[in-house]
């Protein structure tokens, strides 16, 4: 596979066939058709059909099924009637789950359809994500989802978060210098890759993979390979009915001989044997485990867990040991500031996350000053979602405690010059114009 975090732009542009002014929409076309739509491709969906037979492979289910078809022939038309009442019911409330599933998950997915910024025709314009090929030319800026992986070509104090590809909470900070070759994901840092965010300035990249072959589509790739296991209560249920098949195949075989030994008609001894056989199937054991896993899942919902399909819920009472990542998943990729030193106090700060609700256990005179710093030195916003940096969210947090709201505080002290953070200063500083006066703020 051809590497691109190891060549110098002008390679990475001859290799891709492509330049600074991006490509032709015509161009776009014919590579759209080369390499297909930039969007991770799925396993063929079931159909609401092939859905509700799938609730019928149970080995359990297809011992009722048999019963019921035996009672039906014996003409016990009441007790057939109930195990095939049972095997309709059962199916609908597990195709009901599951279909609900699959629509709640396709939903999520349309929400989730994004923009992107390219060149096309020598023009910037907003186009589908989907419609990206290799080397198109996108722009990338603060708190935008970054829609396919790309080389850096220029970049102004830029970094990425990616803990949802290699599990670092840190932002990283790309460059656009050639790299060395053999190295792995978390170190290419002139790569931006599909399905991460950019938490901090701007750049200008080209794309140089789509869909499936991006690493997050590798991962995708992996996941649906899986093949599906049973659940423990499956496997279980499984278990039971071969148990009980073996066992009432047997008693019904002893019963047969011996009603022949004893000299008993045929017709009356095999009509005596499988009526035994279907007395001693559960028909209530299905809808029984059914009906709980429904409840079950109802419960999980109410804590916005989507849960797929019924026995899933059985499984996680099962779960001994969890491995998972920590980002994102156990913890919410989010800081908190709680305590402040200023005047040679040490201020409490109470609240949690990216809640604007807190308070501070004291105010002493310079607090208003070192809470504005904070915000101003900022490039980090809560208005509508946190965009940024989660430290330097955690100061713009902060400060909201404290009622100064960013975007009307830039108003009043506009930025007019800045110095962004480097390893060298370790150090930002913003100049803002204040009442007429310029006044510099560092963090």
């Amino acid at each position: 596979m051809e590497t691109f975090y190891d060549k110098e732009i002008k390679d990475v542009f001859s290799s891709l066939n492509s330049d600074e002014k991006g490509l032709s929409s015509e161009e776009a076309k014919k590579r759209t058709v080369k390499y297909g739509f930039n969007e991770i491709e799925e396993k063929k969906k079931k159909t609401a059909f092939s859905l509700f037979i799938g609730q019928f492979a149970s080995f359990l289910i297809l011992i009722l099924f048999i019963a019921a078809l035996v009672s039906f022939f014996l003409k016990e038309y009441l007790e057939a009637s109930a195990i095939f009442a049972i095997l309709i019911i059962n199916a609908i409330l597990g195709f009901i789950q599951e279909y609900r599933a699959e629509k709640s998950i396709e939903a999520l997915k349309k929400l989730a359809s994004l923009k992107a910024k390219a060149l096309r025709d020598g023009k910037k314009e907003i186009i589908e994500t989907r419609l990206l090929v290799p080397g198109d030319i996108i722009f990338l800026e603060t708190g935008d989802k970054i829609p396919a992986d790309a080389r850096v070509i220029e970049e102004y104090s830029f970094e990425t978060q990616e803990a949802s590809l290699t599990g670092e909470s840190l932002p990283v900070k790309k460059t656009s210098s050639a790299l060395k070759s053999n190295i792995q994901i978390g170190d290419r840092k002139n790569i931006v890759f599909s399905g991460t965010i950019v938490t901090k300035g701007r750049a200008k990249a080209i794309v140089v993979t789509t869909g499936n072959k991006t690493e997050i589509g590798h991962i995708a790739a992996l996941v649906q390979g899986v093949e599906e296991e049973d659940t423990p209560l499956q496997k279980k249920l499984a278990q039971l009915s071969k148990q009980l098949s073996i066992m009432t195949l047997a008693v019904t075989v002893i019963v047969f001989v011996a009603g022949l030994l004893k000299g008993g008609k045929l017709f009356e001894i095999f009509i005596s044997s499988v009526a035994l056989a279907v007395a001693a199937i559960p028909e209530g054991l299905p809808i029984v485990v059914t009906i709980t896993s429904a409840i079950g899942v109802q419960k999980m919902v109410k804590r916005n867990a989507l849960i797929r399909k019924l026995p899933a819920v059985e499984a996680l009472g099962c779960i001994t040991v969890i491995c998972t990542d920590k980002t994102g998943t156990l913890t919410l990729n989010q800081m908190t500031v709680r305590k402040i030193y200023v005047d040679e106090k040490v201020i409490d700060v109470t609240g949690e996350g990216y809640s604007m609700d807190g308070s501070f256990s004291a105010k002493p005179d310079d607090l208003d000053l070192i809470l504005k710093i904070g915000l101003l030195c900022n490039d980090s916003a809560i208005e509508d979602n946190p965009i940024g940096d989660p430290t330097e969210i955690a100061l713009v947090v902060s400060a909201a405690k404290a009622g100064y709201k960013k975007l009307a505080l830039e108003n009043e002290s506009p930025r007019i010059h800045e110095l962004p953070f480097d390893s060298t200063r370790k150090m930002m500083t913003t100049v803002h114009n204040i009442n007429g006066k310029k006044i510099a703020y560092t963090k």
